[in-house]
């Protein structure tokens, strides 16, 4: 990963959107909050800066600034909205606070030629930008030029050729700027010189031997839920370091039909890993006996993970090192310079609160990825498809999609539901589609007829969602032949549930889990 490009964040709620179009164009990069960035410079060795947009207002003098020597570098920069107005500020431009602000759609009129517009845009055009902003540029700096406007922003997009600087008051990083992403690209592939080589191939032999010389010939402990992120560790560890590394696996009772023999066959059969598989169900199932409140199930199911996931971590012996699926947007958030939490471990897909306790050091190998970097990965290690796409699954399991007390005729109930919900999306060609897809099992029992006789059974409530990254969603508009043709299978083959419901909720106001 010899050709970085480093990313300076200022504040914006879409910084990470900038590292996944640099990424999207096989260069390697990273963001740093402003106020760390000036330590980073040397080491990183950027061929080129990107300044993110941020809240702030650069005519206030106490708000964010970039290094004041990264304007002596020698490297391209690339400012982008509030990463534009300091950088003409700090360079002896001036910015005021806009009469006519810009928030969404907007066009700029390109009139002049520069590097970032190659084979994008040409002079005379009018494209779609997504505009943020209530400051705009109203001076420029010594060598810099105007080369698009915009009715609120009369120095749209301006160019140092020279010195490869370049600001742009629009979000580029953003779907609503059409052509964004390629300009990015031109920036860090044409500006900047980069290779765009970046790939996952490449990714995955420098973290190998990345875990080699951390761990050495020390033992490794990783705690295993069968999702995305801790199966590609632990495929990735064990291709690096082999028997050095033990997987624990505990079955709370609350997983999917057929998950923890899928999960066993697959690392313990096929890739050979040391697996500890764990059935502690009797345990779990017995401390969360007549508990309904949601928090209270999620705290009793994090702590007894973390006691049994002990005991058996202690069983191995001799272990130095503990993996995690800790990913890049966890990273990103626990250094923010606005005081964003650290990084929250879900309770049973990454091991919070263990180190501390156990006395090991943490092996973090998918640190520098996103979700989606995190599949093309799996893929790249050659994991199962089943196991690459499949969708987000809580940790506390089905204990978050049974509202009320629990029991193991309800989880039994409900696994049934789920296999054929599930089963009948596939069938379709939708799974892929969906962000996330689940069956309920509702508090609630409803008076039926099946075969002439009188039922008082569960009502069982469908969810199914589309999102990007989880924060927002809607439900997924399914034709009603198939929710008719799914409630029919769930009620002829699932003994306990009478009728099936579908949830039309979106997020907000809802949430996509029910609990």
């Amino acid at each position: 990963m010899s050709d970085n490009i480093l990313i300076i964040d200022f504040g914006s709620q879409v910084t990470q959107l900038i590292a996944r179009r640099v990424r999207e164009a096989g260069v390697y990069c990273e963001v740093v909050p402003f106020n760390k960035a000036d330590e980073i410079l040397d080491d990183f060795a950027p061929k080129g800066v990107i300044l993110s947009g941020g809240p702030a207002s650069v005519t206030h003098a106490d708000t964010p600034r970039a290094p004041e020597r990264l304007f002596t570098m020698g490297i391209p920069v690339m400012g982008i909205c509030y990463g534009q107005q300091t950088m003409v500020q700090q360079l002896g431009g001036s910015v005021t606070t806009s009469d006519h602000q810009e928030f969404g759609r907007a066009f700029v009129d390109i009139k002049a030629d520069c590097a970032l517009f190659n084979n994008v845009w040409a002079v005379g055009d009018r494209e779609q930008v997504w505009m943020s902003h209530g400051d705009h540029v109203d001076a420029l700096p010594s060598g810099f030029t105007t080369v698009a406007t915009s009715e609120g922003a009369p120095f749209a997009v301006i160019a140092n050729d020279e010195k490869q600087f370049y600001g742009v008051q629009f979000h580029p990083e953003v779907v609503h700027t059409p052509h964004g992403a390629k300009l990015l690209e031109n920036f860090v592939l044409q500006i900047c010189q980069c290779s765009g080589d970046w790939t996952m191939a490449s990714f995955k032999e420098t973290k190998i031997q990345e875990i080699r010389d951390q761990v050495g010939d020390k033992k490794v402990i990783c705690g295993l839920s069968g999702g995305v992120d801790s199966s590609v560790v632990a495929v990735l560890l064990h291709e690096a370091i082999g028997d050095q590394l033990t997987c624990v696996y505990v079955d709370h009772g609350l997983m999917r039909q057929g998950e923890s023999e899928q999960v066993v066959s697959l690392f313990r059969e096929h890739y050979h890993i040391n697996l500890v598989h764990k059935d502690a169900s009797d345990l779990f199932l017995g401390e969360l006996a007549g508990v309904t409140d949601p928090e209270v199930k999620r705290k009793t199911i994090g702590k007894l993970f973390i006691d049994v996931f002990e005991e058996e971590a202690r069983k191995v012996g001799g272990a130095d090192f503990l993996a995690q699926g800790t990913l890049y947007p966890d990273v990103i958030e626990s250094v923010s310079f606005t005081g964003g939490p650290s990084v929250t471990i879900k309770s049973h897909h990454n091991v919070g609160g263990l180190p501390d306790r156990m006395n090991m050091a943490l092996v973090e190998p998918l640190r520098e990825l996103f979700k989606d970097e995190v599949r093309a990965l799996g893929r790249e290690l050659g994991l199962p498809e089943v196991f690459v796409g499949r969708h987000p699954f809580p940790g506390p399991g089905l204990a978050i999609r049974i509202p009320g007390d629990i029991t193991r005729e309800k989880a039994d109930i409900l696994r049934k539901a789920d296999a054929i919900y599930l089963e009948e999306i596939r069938n379709a060609g939708l799974y892929d589609t969906i962000w996330q897809a689940f069956a309920v099992l509702l508090p609630v029992k409803t008076v039926g007829v099946m075969g002439d006789g009188r039922t008082y059974d569960h009502v069982c409530a469908l969810r199914a969602v589309t999102s990007t990254d989880g924060m927002t969603a809607d439900y997924y508009p399914f034709p009603h032949d198939f929710l008719g043709r799914t409630a029919t299978r769930i009620i002829n083959e699932v003994r306990g549930i009478n009728r099936v419901v579908y949830d039309v909720t979106s997020k907000p106001p809802g949430t996509i889990e029910w609990e």
